[in-house]
């Protein structure tokens, strides 16, 4: 096994170029295939704020729903979304976002903290616990 050493996003990341991963098995490798070890991210070093929007997140009991705000950073609440589960809003607002023309997530990294917060949300609802995120 070879190794290597990338740079990404100001990150140190390992490369090995390796054969298949054993728990995969009917598909083919690319030319250029490696599998890539991510380094541990640091929640203060890392975090780069996405200037399209932020969110409000929060489990309304009364109605047993799961709630998203969309704030601007004018602290402008622009739009919520509710429902009872995470995959079901996150459609929801992406739906909105691209048949509105609207570029509220321009970062992956903020897209994938939707989906991890929408989905403590839809569990600390299941569970009867309290969730508010903001």
């Amino acid at each position: 096994m070879s190794q290597k050493v990338a740079r990404f996003n100001k990150r140190s990341v390992s490369c090995y170029t390796m054969e298949k991963p054993s728990w995969v098995k009917d598909k083919t490798l690319a030319k250029d295939f490696e599998t890539i070890e991510a380094s541990r991210w640091d929640d203060y070093k890392d975090f780069q704020l996405d200037d399209g929007c932020y969110v409000l997140i929060k489990v309304l009991w009364d109605s047993h729903q799961i709630s998203v705000a969309i704030c601007d950073y004018k602290h402008t609440l622009l739009k919520e979304f509710r429902g009872t589960r995470a995959q079901d809003i996150w459609s929801a607002i992406f739906s909105y976002e691209q048949k509105n023309k609207l570029a509220w997530f321009k970062r992956k990294d903020h897209i994938a903290y939707l989906g991890k917060e929408l989905k403590k949300a839809e569990i600390a609802r299941a569970l009867g616990y309290e969730y508010v995120q903001e």
